[in-house]
């Protein structure tokens, strides 16, 4: 990083500027700059924030003259071919990707301390902070004490991680924890720990920017602050020193005209943005909102289309800062010299104010009146696919006999409407039969998990009181939810909590079953906890499609419960709405949500809250000093079930033995001198892939979560059978999220998804497609043919030193930013993923980790090319790993004959090539940090 000590290419543009009471601080001047640069002015407010980070730490080494004069005379439609190095101001971990990435900073100082090196080398040189949000399960519902309760089994299953972060605490200096029960990482990002603008020892001052290891970083976008989610092996080159290389981006503007309608919610509002910004093709680039419907938008509203930005397929969704910003520093409790810096500093750069129509230049515009949306759901298994509220229940009914080809669930029409019973049954205190001697039935689209959940919309305080005044009249009307319904508050902050309950809002949520169950991810991440025995066994038996309805930002297949099919993204005032209701298949604009008093139908209409009621409690939410207050006891009063963690230490982890934690084997083979292009430092005579097997031939839409999963382990699983046979009780197996520490689960959990789909098996008799890590095992000998797990088969393939491939459709990889996806697919022994498209994440994290990402050209895909799974497979890269070049495909048939066909390398940047070569980012950063 430059210092002011070092000479600058751009020595003129350091300027000063001053805040309204008079204090005076230093900061590299783009306006200054503009001067050499005249079109800087009609930047993308996205693209000149990277640039001022860019001649900010112009060194003429990683970061050059040229590089700012590329990001300077960016120009809308320019190929992009050029990488921009860019240095963040801190880097946010969330726990289950936070705990792999330590320990791989743990296994570096175990290696310098192998190699004779000092091991407090293996520092973060930036601001990391682990907030610990992931981990807590929905184990306990529909009762008061149910936080508590979470709380204390969450503890109980994570000890040994936790005890792990806090040896990290005490081994970094630039690394802190914010503990479990204090909210989501994004919303604590929003409340907290943004501060707006930073300020150098030498007085130099600069806008906050970041990368985290959650996909869902992007909510910071409605901040105006520039970051994005990365693998965690990114994270980790970025601690390290590393710039963020990207290539420069294209940036679409998207014009928002008009304003929202009477009863539409910020979360109609994202996913239409989602719905539409999917249709436009945007994965990869920048989005940047504009116009004076923008300036409409509060700034909760605005971080809600932030977080849903992997979803829509940007790498932002990225608001700039003005009035809307300022009075939501004030209304979180920022202190009032920090909040005069900010709106200064941003003044004085010429970045304060959301543009108007004409006055950037964009790639692209789209455009979209607020007015025309409509309240709407999302699902049942992509965040993109929109349902209008009147058209969830047909929509259902044409999916539930429509092929899986169309998102449909490939089931009997005529079976739609029957029912089965259910035996009734005592789960933690709450009976699943809805009323003593009634008998419970289920059927297909009943609604069994409702859950106002973390991430997307528990930042904004809008819907969160909309959703607890639909619930204050519901309980006026009579209405109820069976109390069979896993319903679930798990709030993103704990001061949501507090304005709840200063509204008189709580009790009415609590009573429709909406008890606090936690602070954190919850079900949105698959942390669900289990349905009932019974439940869960009438499911099964009867192959029943039942749905949640939750407020969070990702429905993909299993994710959310492995039970239920059918999942949709709601408003949280519709998620209440849709438990009171039962069913996804009854039309809330046209039917009543249920009968209250008296048997009297009640309707949608009668019990939504207007958005006059809603304003008026608003001053609850926005108290800077509950803030202040509540974010003190961080460091002050964390909490007695963390303090009474103890672990390890000392600068170096002694790795004592343990099923979460464990040394990852990354650096085993690890050496100073540079190894080729192979993982774990091995040496490797060329990039090529030769004799290779298919481990798996995948549709379009595998996901991150497919690929790794992060919800529960099956008994039956590899992973499953491992714990098992290593002492670990099915009750405390916890989930693949909370194990990521363990390289032995993780490996073992890669592609065993319960609803992935190798399409190299045959499909039954139905004409259905077997679901489950599974495949055939293809080398010659006793085991040809045969159907094994992926687990499996990858273990054989290496002890017959057989490399093996993937192929895929569209988006492979999308999803949450999951190092592990990449990780497991390496030490599966894939040396490289063919797809049709790669999601930005997943791509990068492949090639971090020594796996050729190869996509498919001019229309070709692995069905057209005949591809049935028992071919033997040689990839032939450009010998120099030219960025984007042409690679041959070779398929070598059973009957003898061979078929050639061009893919392009997915290594997009001259600096990827240089970590491929190093055999991934991790010892391409340790080297430089030992031998520096």
């Amino acid at each position: 990083m430059a210092s002011s000590s070092a000479p600058h290419a751009f020595a003129h543009t350091l300027r000063n500027f001053q805040t309204a009471s008079g204090k005076k601080g230093s900061f590299y001047s783009l306006p200054a700059l503009a001067q050499q640069f005249p079109r800087i002015g009609r930047l993308p407010v996205s693209i000149r924030i990277l640039l001022e980070s860019v001649l900010r730490n112009c060194d003429g080494r990683k970061l050059t003259a040229a590089h700012v004069r590329q990001l300077a005379e960016w120009a809308p439609n320019a190929e992009r071919k050029d990488e921009i190095p860019f240095v963040v101001a801190r880097v946010l971990l969330q726990d289950f990707t936070g705990v792999p990435l330590l320990a791989d900073l743990a296994a570096m100082r175990s290696v310098a301390v192998k190699l004779g090196k000092d091991p407090r080398k293996i520092e973060p040189l930036v601001p990391v902070d682990l907030v610990v949000d992931h981990s807590i399960m929905v184990d306990y519902y529909g009762k008061k004490n149910s936080l508590d309760l979470n709380m204390k089994l969450e503890f109980q299953r994570n000890r040994e991680r936790y005890a792990f972060m806090k040896w990290g605490m005490q081994a970094f200096n630039t690394f802190g924890v914010v503990p479990p029960g204090f909210g989501i990482v994004h919303q604590v990002n929003l409340e907290y720990l943004a501060r707006g603008v930073h300020r150098r020892k030498d007085g130099v001052h600069y806008p906050d920017t970041l990368v985290g290891t959650d996909s869902h970083t992007t909510m910071i976008n409605g901040l105006g602050v520039v970051g994005w989610g990365v693998g965690g092996i990114e994270a980790e080159a970025a601690m390290l020193g590393q710039p963020v290389y990207l290539l420069t981006p294209d940036v679409v503007g998207l014009e928002l005209t008009g304003q929202l309608r009477e009863g539409v919610t910020a979360t109609d509002l994202v996913l239409r943005v989602t719905e539409l910004l999917r249709q436009h093709k945007v994965v990869g680039k920048f989005v940047e909102f504009f116009g004076a419907g923008t300036r409409t938008l509060a700034l909760p509203d605005r971080a809600t289309i932030g977080n849903m930005a992997p979803e829509y397929g940007a790498t932002m969704g990225f608001f700039p800062v003005d009035e809307k910003t300022i009075d939501y520093f004030k209304g979180t409790g920022r202190s009032r010299s920090e909040i005069d810096v900010f709106e200064a500093y941003f003044r004085a750069q010429g970045l304060f104010g959301v543009p108007l129509a004409g006055e950037i230049d964009y790639s692209q515009v789209i455009g979209l009146d607020l007015g025309s949306v409509t309240p709407s759901l999302a699902g049942p298994k992509r965040p993109q696919d929109r349902i209008e509220l009147g058209q969830v229940g047909s929509q259902f009914a044409e999916l539930f006999s429509a092929p899986p080809a169309q998102n449909g669930f490939n089931q009997p029409a005529q079976l739609l409407h029957q029912r089965f019973p259910v035996q009734r049954h005592q789960h933690h205190g709450v009976p699943v039969a809805g009323r003593p001697g009634a008998e419970l039935t289920l059927g297909h689209g009943d609604v069994l998990i409702a859950a106002i959940t973390s991430c997307t919309n528990t930042s904004n305080p809008g819907v969160l009181l909309a959703a607890g005044l639909l619930a204050q009249k519901a309980v006026q009307a009579g209405l109820r939810v069976r109390p069979h319904i896993k319903t679930s508050l798990a709030p993103g902050s704990r001061v949501v909590t507090e304005y709840l309950a200063q509204t008189g809002l709580l009790p009415h949520l609590e009573t429709l079953g909406f008890a606090l169950v936690g602070y954190g991810c919850t079900t949105c991440i698959g942390n669900s906890g289990d349905l009932a025995p019974e439940i869960d066994e009438a499911i099964t038996r009867n192959d029943l499609v039942c749905a949640a309805v939750l407020s969070g930002n990702r429905n993909f297949e299993a994710r959310i419960h492995p039970r239920l099919k059918a999942n949709f993204l709601a408003s949280p005032p519709l998620v209440v709405a849709y438990a009171i209701a039962g069913s996804v298949l009854r039309d809330l604009m046209t039917e009543p949500v249920g009968q209250g008093r008296g048997g009297k139908d009640i309707y949608l209409g009668d019990i939504w809250p207007s958005s006059e009621e809603i304003h008026g409690l608003m001053k609850f939410a926005l108290n800077g000093r509950a803030f202040r207050t509540n974010y003190a006891r961080v460091s002050t009063d964390p909490g007695k079930l963390w303090e009474r963690i103890e672990g390890v230490r000392g600068s170096v982890y002694t790795w004592p033995a343990s099923t979460y934690i464990a040394q990852p084997p990354f650096f085993s083979r690890f050496t100073l001198e540079q190894a080729a292009a192979h993982p774990d430092g091995a040496a490797a005579a060329s990039p090529c892939v030769r004799g290779a097997r298919i481990m798996a031939l995948f549709g379009d839409s595998i996901t991150t979560d497919h690929i790794s999963p992060a919800g529960s382990i099956e008994e039956s699983s590899p992973a499953g059978q491992w714990l098992l046979r290593n002492g670990v009780l099915k009750a405390d197996f916890n989930s693949y999220g909370a194990r990521r520490g363990n390289h032995e689960v993780m490996l073992r959990g890669s592609f065993a998804n319960v609803r992935i789909k190798n399409l190299m098996l045959a499909p039954r008799p139905d004409g259905a497609r077997e679901e489950g890590g599974m495949t055939l095992f293809q080398n010659q000998g006793p085991l040809q043919g045969q159907k094994m797990s992926i687990f499996d088969a990858a273990m054989q393939y290496q002890t017959q030193g057989t490399p093996a491939v993937v192929f895929a459709g569209e988006e492979y990889g999308t999803g949450s930013s999951r190092d592990w996806a990449a990780k497991g697919t390496q030490l599966l022994g894939i040396r490289a993923v063919v797809a049709r498209s790669f999601e930005r994440i997943h791509r990068s994290n492949l090639v971090g980790m020594g796996v050729l990402p190869l996509e498919f050209q001019a229309g070709d895909s692995w069905e057209s090319l005949g591809l049935t799974g028992n071919e033997v497979i040689d990839l032939e890269p450009d010998p120099a790993l030219t960025p984007q070049s042409d690679a041959r495909l070779v398929i070598r048939r059973a009957d003898g004959s061979l078929q050639e066909a061009r893919v392009t390398l997915r290594i997009d940047t001259p600096i990827e090539v240089d970590y491929y070569r190093a055999g991934g980012i991790l010892p391409f950063v340790l080297r430089q940090l030992l031998e520096g």
